[in-house]
């Protein structure tokens, strides 16, 4: 217990907090902008800027559409004395709200570059330079009038959330004792959550979504960007960025006593990355990753979760709760889709306390089973909606349910898991392949989910059941339990095998 106690140092919980400002960056630019469900636009004109915004696509109250529309029309009229086109308002809308996306999946094949060549600490103080270009672009657009830098804004703020997504967990979890690294590594998705819930309120109305100051409002991010800046060059890098990539191992050992403090757990923790070294090659191409034996299992294992995550329903039902609640007639919706958002931070929170107790296996079948369960629910409900209109305040609590669902297991894991199956070499591109499915998950499930909507009516929503129930199946008889383990140990169960087994010496890989 005593060891435990020491590793919890300042130092350490520094380091973590200063890195996940990056997170808390992506979530307030994620809960700021948001476009409500208008008479005139259906789901299909706007379904692209829907992609990547769930959970702010409920916030009916956020930053209102009229309000960039108003901005597009002022600069077309400035520039060609005539209003804008109706279709060019959607279509520059649907464009500078899901180009952060296309963004983020173009940052994502950046993650590896970075992460070797620079360090993991340092690669983030490099990409939140991104973030505050974006930020800057989007603040001028509106003195310079320019939908174009708004746009070219959110680009660049996309290749951030890209890159940062995947390099937070890899710096958290290399510099985390392995008894709190999964809880550590969650607090990423602490910070998103809450950085959602700030744009949510930040974007109201009465606050900051404005005419005239909405553009000061997406300016804001640049306050935790700087705190990064000032906090995190004091931080120590990665102990196994140095010791393994670079083998500087005074420089390794000197991190460790840093981050643990003066205990013995520094010198069986530099042996044990030692051990991980030289089981590993020095270096590791894409092509190699992919085709290598012994990464076939933790490659298919980290697909599924994240596929599983995102296909299955959770960004869907969120988008569709918004005409939900609008139908539900609820006198004060705005305290409604804030206490989404308020939920969404709970469980967070939740999973933060769990994540060591009942470990990432447990807390993902559960998650999946209740999206499942949701998913079946949301598809009775639909069906006899019109017969028991009263049902409408029993879909809000499925809603509720299901990100309690989901943040306590498939969306936070899903963003780390990859960073405990693969060993230091490939860490880097398994993270950079973790943020492309979830970046690209978000945006084809907004492009299927319309046109099955309208063919399949509420039985669409057994499809999202189905890729659950997968994604449970597959974790149970696939995904070895990771907690309390060090890499090395769980890479060694790849290395032995071809498959996974169900229960190893440990008594992990349970589900009791």
């Amino acid at each position: 217990m005593a060891s435990k106690e020491n590793q919890m140092t300042a130092t350490l919980l520094t380091s973590i907090l200063a890195a996940v400002f990056g997170s808390l960056q992506i979530g307030y630019h994620t809960g700021n902008v948001n476009a409500p469900a208008r008479r005139d636009v259906t789901l299909a004109s706007y379904v692209s800027y829907e992609s990547g915004e769930a959970l702010a696509t409920v916030a009916n109250t956020t930053l209102e559409l009229r309000i960039i529309e108003e901005f597009f029309n002022h600069t077309w009229w400035s520039r060609h004395n005539q209003s804008m086109p109706d279709h060019s308002l959607t279509f520059l809308w649907s464009l500078s709200v899901s180009i952060k996306d296309f963004g983020a999946l173009l940052g994502s094949l950046g993650v590896k570059c970075l992460a070797d060549t620079f360090g993991r600490r340092n690669s983030i103080l490099i990409v939140n330079a991104l973030s505050v270009v974006g930020a800057c672009l989007m603040f001028a657009s509106k003195a310079n009038e320019s939908f174009e830098m708004l746009i070219v804004g959110r680009l660049v703020f996309g290749l951030f959330c890209g890159l940062v997504m995947s390099l937070n967990p890899l710096y958290i979890q290399e510099v985390s004792p392995t008894n709190l690294r999964g809880a550590f590594a969650t607090l990423n998705q602490v910070s998103f959550a809450t950085g959602i819930l700030l744009g949510m309120v930040a974007g109201l109305e009465t606050v900051l979504g404005t005419k005239e100051l909405w553009a000061m409002m997406l300016s804001l991010s640049l306050i935790p960007a700087l705190l990064q800046y000032l906090a995190l060059p004091f931080c120590p890098e990665s102990p196994r960025y140095l010791l393994i990539n670079r083998g500087q191992e005074s420089q390794a050992e000197t991190a460790l006593w840093r981050l643990r403090g003066p205990s013995d757990e520094v010198f069986t923790e530099l042996e044990e990355m030692k051990q991980e070294a030289a089981h590993t090659q020095s270096a590791l191409t894409v092509k190699e990753f992919f085709t290598k034996r012994s990464y076939r299992q933790p490659i298919i294992i980290v697909l599924i979760v994240n596929l599983g995550s995102q296909l299955s329903g959770f960004n869907a039902i969120i988008n569709y709760s918004t005409k939900m609640f609008d139908k539900a007639n609820f006198d004060e919706a705005k305290y409604l889709t804030l206490g989404v958002g308020a939920v969404n931070v709970t469980f967070t929170l939740v999973a933060f306390f769990l994540m060591e107790r009942a470990g990432r296996r447990k807390l993902l079948l559960t998650g999946f089973l209740c999206l499942a369960v949701c998913n079946l629910s949301m598809t009775v409900i639909d069906s006899v909606l019109a017969l028991v209109p009263e049902l409408r305040s029993l879909q809000v609590l499925v809603v509720f349910f299901l990100i309690s669902a989901y943040e306590v297991g498939p969306g936070p894991i899903s963003w780390f898991i990859a960073a405990e199956l693969f060993d230091q070499p490939a860490r880097p591109i398994a993270m950079a392949f973790t943020s492309m499915l979830n970046w690209g998950g978000k945006f084809m499930l907004a492009l299927l989910f319309p046109p099955l909507l309208k063919l399949c009516g509420a039985y669409v929503y057994l499809l999202f059941m189905t890729m659950a129930l997968t994604a449970f199946s597959f974790t149970w008889r696939r995904l070895p339990e990771t907690k309390g383990r060090t890499f090395d140990d769980i890479a060694a169960e790849f290395r032995g095998s071809e498959g996974i087994p169900l229960h190893n010496k440990t008594g992990f890989n349970t589900f009791p």
